[in-house]
Formats: structure tokens, sequence, C-alpha cells
């Protein structure tokens, strides 16, 4: 009967580590196509345990009636070391919180620098602004806006923010952190417990497999470029109990952080570069940022949609807009861009009345690595 306890010890040790290794940035973890194999180690995650606690169970009389007894109980000790730490101190909802407290302020109230970065969001004339600061600590962050509820998400191994209704079946979900794959955050909804992928908002494991999320429109800017457009919008203010990991995140931003998984390359087209990708009925493209940062304004196509990207004088603030013609052609001059007679501030208003606005379109700062993961097929400017 002793075998069945040290079948039962190193069985659970094995299945513990394979269910935390598969879902966390774990060396060769990430690169592995594994998400089916994650999903049902963790689906069945009771089955698991409970067979193998059970053989520990059957065989630790046994075990224990040796005289050498310390062997036995150092394994066992290490079984619930391993239990609890990967189930704990390892899980990705245990790590990372969402703010307890949300609190939004407007221009007058706020207290966040003009220069952080921000995700910002507009629905029916009601604006707000997320700083990645934040967002990167949460991933998520709930909220409502224009009488529509919206989930803020943002993966600092990807260097990208989504925002999503967060809508299943046409209701209202809730969502938890629950790891990565291919190094993108992964959630799962509370009512079937399929896996999201933050990247696109699609269920890739579970009940809701290859189901969306709906997506809405988002713009990464600087907060003083963003109160610019949006003087009336309001801002996420620092939740006091996180205040400590906020900290931690502040060079983030900036590309100046040290942590392999978020650290950035100078140099162009690297695993870690920036690009600013967009996607456009099937197609896809990305763009260098060190050659958006030279040319400041870029006019191209995303298959056969002409498009134009514009980057602010400030060097953090993107635009993306659809333009009519392939020829007509914009430039940019102090954060207003022009277009034949025609004006436009960044918002793509035209700035003459009566003459028709531009068509926003979401464009995303991303890794080089993380963009062309999940858009394979993606050309590169």
């Amino acid at each position: 009967m002793k075998k069945f306890f040290y079948i039962g010890i190193l069985g659970i040790i094995f299945y513990e580590i394979a269910k935390v290794y598969l879902i966390m940035p774990m060396p060769g973890s990430q690169r592995m196509n594994s998400i089916d194999v994650a999903y049902f180690l963790h689906s069945t995650r009771w089955a698991f345990r409970i067979f193998f606690w059970l053989l520990i169970l059957i065989g630790a009389f046994s075990a224990f009636r040796n005289k050498r007894k310390i062997f036995p109980a150092i394994l066992l000790l290490l079984a619930i070391g391993v239990t609890y730490g990967t189930n704990y101190e390892m899980a990705a909802d245990t790590m990372f919180y969402q703010p307890r407290t949300l609190v939004l302020q407007n221009v007058s109230a706020n207290k966040v620098q003009d220069d952080r970065i921000v995700i910002g969001v507009e629905i029916n004339g009601e604006a707000k602004a997320y700083p990645i600061q934040y967002i990167g600590y949460h991933h998520q962050v709930r909220d409502e806006l224009g009488g529509k509820p919206i989930i803020i998400t943002y993966c600092t191994v990807c260097r990208t923010g989504r925002v999503f209704e967060p809508l299943v079946g046409g209701k209202p979900e809730f969502f938890r952190l629950v790891g990565m794959d291919h190094f993108n955050a992964m959630f799962e909804d509370e009512t079937t417990h399929s896996w999201w992928r933050q990247a696109n908002g699609e269920a890739i494991a579970g009940p809701l497999k290859g189901k969306m999320l709906p997506e809405l429109p988002s713009t990464q800017t600087s907060l003083a470029q963003w109160f610019t457009l949006h003087p009336n919008s309001r801002i996420m203010q620092p939740d006091p109990d996180f205040q400590a990991k906020y900290d931690s995140m502040s060079r983030y931003e900036s590309g100046k952080g040290k942590s392999e998984l978020t650290r950035t390359d100078s140099l162009s087209w690297k695993d870690k570069s920036w690009v600013v990708g967009i996607a456009l009925d099937k197609h896809s493209k990305a763009f260098d940022w060190n050659r958006l940062k030279k040319e400041r304004l870029i006019n191209d196509s995303i298959g056969s949609i002409p498009v134009v990207l514009a980057l602010a004088d400030d060097n953090k603030s993107f635009f993306a807009f659809k333009r009519i013609n392939t020829s007509d052609t914009f430039f940019i001059r102090h954060d207003t861009l022009f277009q034949n007679k025609q004006a436009y501030n960044l918002l793509g208003h035209a700035l003459v009345v009566n003459n028709k606005n531009l068509k926003p379109i979401n464009a995303y700062q991303e890794y080089w690595h993380s963009w062309k993961t999940f858009h394979p097929a993606t050309d590169k400017y």
C-alpha cells in the first residue's frame, strides 16, 4: 500500500505544477500550442485532486509505519506546499486584483500627471480615460459609459489595450484573470467558465470557444492630449490600496521597464519592438513605431482600404482614420491634419463647418511579437 502514497505525492505535485506552467509565463510554456490541454487540466482539477489525495490517504499508514518517517513527512509537506503555492501564490487572480474603489474625476479634480498615457473611450457623448499605469496592473477594469457596461483591459506582456462590452449571449458577464496564452492575458467568464483572449476578445477554450466579445472604439493618447480633445472627460484615479503596485509600473509606459517580459527593444522589428497594428476586413498591417516617429503621418492601405495613421507632437498619441480615396493624401502640422484645402483635428472632425468628418478606426500599440502571433498573415509597412 505504501506505493500508493508515493504515486499520489508525485501525481499531485506534477499535476499542480503542470496546470500552472501551461497558463503562466514560465520558460517555454507560452510558445506551446497547449491551450486545450491547459483547459482540460483546469476544468477537471477536482477529479485529479481527489484521485491523487485519495491515493496519498490510502498509502499514508504504510508509508509512516516505517521507522524512517522523515522522508514521507518531507514529501507530504512538499505536496501541500506545491498545492498551496500554485493555487494561491502563483494564481493570476491572486496576483492582480481589480480596483476595490473605482474613482473617476474631471480635469479640475484630477491628480494624474498629464504626461501619462491613457486608454480613452467615448460613447454617446460621454468620455473617460484610464491610465495604463493603473490598468496595466489590474489587467481589467469594469465600468459604465454612455449607458453601456464596458470592460477596459490591458496586457503589459503584449503592451496593448482593448475595450469591450462584457456581454456573453447578450447578457452582462463578469470575468476573472485566469492566466495567459502566447503571452496574452486570458479571462474566464463567471457563467460558462470559457477562457477569453485579451488581444481580440475571442473565446479560445471552453463551451463558448470561437465566440467574440463586442469591441468598442478606443484611443491611446497622453492625458494632456485626451483632455484637449475631450475637455469634459473624466479620468480614473489611483486606488490607494494598490499604490505600491502602481509605483512599480511607473517606468513601464515609457519603455524603461527592466523585466524580460515587459522591456522594450529600441531597434525595429524585434520581439519587444513597438508597432502600431491595424486590422480591417480580414487584413492587417503593422507600422514600426520608430518609423512612425520619423514620418509622423503615414498614408497607406490595409488590404484595399485606404487609411491614414498620425502621431501627435507629444510622440505618444496616435490616431488612425479611413481615407475616402487612395488619392487623398494627408499631412500633419501642429496636431492638425490637412488634405487639400480641408483641415481636421485629431478626432477626425472637420474644422470647417459642413465638411465631412473622417471615420476613425481602432489602432493599437503592441509589441511586435504579440501582433504577429495573433495576426500571422499581417503585412509590414
